[in-house]
């Protein structure tokens, strides 16, 4: 028997829900709500130009924008995943989709900066009790061998939010105007609550948690801390720390200026560049969750060669001089003449680097899949709060750093872009520093499962 093979045994424990298409159908609601989130979410990636002119503000105070919603984002991800674990999925669904609303629909009427930056606050709020309450669904109704893939898909279908975004609002802005496009979206998202209300469930029937005990004080505090003192919590939240944040920044806000303003483009080229981003997402997706189910050693090396593609595709665009030219150069080397000529990185170029930006998201799963062995059931909202925090800090630090350095440097987005360096070599050093521990622990983790699975069934017979 594989080493693969014996550790899915291992994962198969007395209770494991059943799955099947009852789950998969419920989990889908979840998973469309998690949509809904990101469109709602990155709406403003392709609408950072028409907010700079409907408020007049420069680069500075756009990205306040992103960073106001990332921050409370991130800071919500602890308080949502001790609520799922206390309260259970359904109800912390409800109120998030009551908030992205609200949050919508007053970004869409807002004629002020201040106004717009409450109304994002709201929207960042309601976001942050999606995914985390996605993941614990899906951990409620399928067995734990199903994890990577199922954290893998929700990534997945929670990219097409962004699909959404990048074919569909950046046309409608064009053709209806600001309010009536976000005031649709806002509208439409809405009615997924009536999906929610009526049809999710926490829980197949059999598969009950235990009752809710009264808190003790500190109780909060502890589980916290718990989930903290695995070493497989803090790799994962480190892993989505550095993987996730780049492609993140692009999308949700300075990919759009990046690529026109930066490098010269048409909003409708930038707009097919940013589709280029998600479509990889997607199919990375999917082959990262079949990798890692079957290869669960795969994970670092994913994660790290990741990384490493990602800082080497932004280091050739940035540090772009100029192609093939002269008598050597060819015929085809005409648009990368013309690119080099103007200071720009060649189209081809930048194909690779949003192409490469895909696989940021499918890595930042990996993250929670180093922390999904390391906590107990009854944990692992606190525990998936803690990794998600992770990436949403780094993508925060980096909104308002490239902000920052594009009003000091007059717009040159060649040296705001350098501060995504700077992230991924603090979050790789952490990796590389933890990797060690947290394979440890796992190993011994996965051999009391061994040890508790086969008393059980020998109890049972």
């Amino acid at each position: 028997m594989s080493t693969t093979e014996t550790d899915r045994r291992a994962l198969r424990l007395p209770g494991d829900p059943p799955g099947g298409a009852r789950a998969a159908a419920v989990w889908g609601i979840g998973v469309f709500v998690y949509m809904v989130a990101v469109v709602h979410r990155s709406s403003l990636g392709v609408a950072g130009i028409d907010a700079a002119h409907r408020f007049h503000i420069d680069a500075s105070a756009l990205s306040t924008f992103s960073i106001l919603q990332v921050l409370v984002y991130a800071g919500m991800q602890i308080p949502v995943g001790v609520l799922v674990d206390r309260f259970g999925t359904k109800r912390v669904l409800i109120c998030g989709v009551i908030l992205l609303t609200a949050g919508q629909l007053g970004f869409a009427l807002s004629h002020s900066y201040g106004a717009a930056l409450a109304a994002r606050a709201v929207l960042g709020c309601g976001d942050a009790m999606t995914f985390i309450s996605v993941l614990r669904l899906g951990s409620r109704w399928f067995p734990a061998r199903r994890g990577p893939l199922i954290a893998q898909g929700a990534a997945l279908f929670g990219m097409a939010g962004n699909l959404v975004s990048t074919l569909v609002l950046a046309r409608m802005l064009h053709s209806e105007g600001w309010t009536k496009t976000f005031v649709g979206t806002a509208v439409g998202g809405a009615s997924v609550l009536v999906l929610v209300l009526l049809f999710m469930k926490d829980h197949p029937e059999g598969h009950e948690p235990p009752p809710a005990q009264p808190r003790a004080p500190g109780a909060v505090r502890r589980q916290l801390a718990d989930a903290w003192r695995e070493p497989g919590t803090r790799l994962g939240m480190w892993v989505h720390f550095t993987t996730q944040f780049s492609a993140m920044v692009f999308l949700l806000l300075w990919g759009m200026p990046f690529l026109v303003e930066g490098e010269g483009l048409t909003r409708a080229t930038a707009g097919s560049l940013l589709t280029l981003v998600v479509v990889s997402n997607m199919v990375l997706g999917m082959v990262f969750g079949q990798v890692i189910a079957r290869h669960h050693g795969a994970r670092m090396p994913l994660a790290l060669g990741t990384v490493l593609a990602t800082a080497a595709c932004w280091v050739a665009v940035l540090t772009w001089h100029g192609g093939p030219t002269g008598a050597h150069a060819g015929a085809n080397s005409t648009a990368s003449a013309s690119a080099a000529a103007s200071g720009h990185a060649p189209m081809w170029l930048l194909v690779v680097l949003c192409a490469v930006l895909g696989a940021c998201g499918p890595a930042s799963m990996i993250g929670f899949d180093f922390a999904r062995p390391a906590n107990p059931p009854e944990r692992f909202g606190t525990a998936s709060g803690v990794v998600n925090m992770g990436g949403f800090t780094a993508t925060m630090i980096a909104l308002l750093a490239i902000g920052e350095l594009l009003d000091a440097t007059g717009d040159d987005y060649a040296v705001a872009m350098c501060s995504v360096f700077v992230l991924q070599a603090v979050g790789l050093s952490q990796i590389l520093r933890l990797r060690a521990k947290a394979a440890r622990r796992e190993r011994e983790t996965i051999t009391v499962s061994r040890v508790e699975t086969v008393h059980t069934a020998e109890v049972g017979a």
